[in-house]
């Protein structure tokens, strides 16, 4: 069978284990990449409600204020974000494990990752 299901390739009765771990780089490549897409993305909603949330007039400095503001707000965002994140994980392993395939985690990679929350 060749890398991506089809048997056209000449190494395909030689090479399957050599195959089987090129599709294990890419899978392992794309989850590293949805991971850090994740990442990002977590940071920019925290930047976002929480900057414009906890500092209503930015200027040269922040206030005592502001700062324990934001430090409260990214804290509470990222710990609902984790939560989130375990409660979906484990849906996609339910899932996985009624189902016995592996589709879960390919329809993650497509979708991004773990369900949007908002503050």
């Amino acid at each position: 069978m060749g890398l991506f299901g089809s048997s056209s390739s000449p190494a395909a009765t030689s090479g399957s284990g050599e195959q089987q771990e090129i599709k294990t780089a890419i899978v392992k490549q794309l989850q590293a990449e949805a991971a850090m897409a994740n990442a990002r993305q977590l940071i920019g909603k925290v930047n976002e409600h929480c900057f414009d949330h906890c500092v209503p007039s930015p200027g040269s400095t922040m206030t005592p204020g502001e700062s324990t503001c934001l430090s409260q707000c990214m804290e509470k965002y990222i710990s609902l974000w984790n939560v989130a994140s375990k409660a979906y994980l484990a849906r996609a392993a339910s899932e996985k494990k009624t189902n016995g395939l592996d589709t879960i985690a390919m329809n993650s990679l497509a979708t991004g990752g773990p369900p949007q929350t908002s503050l």
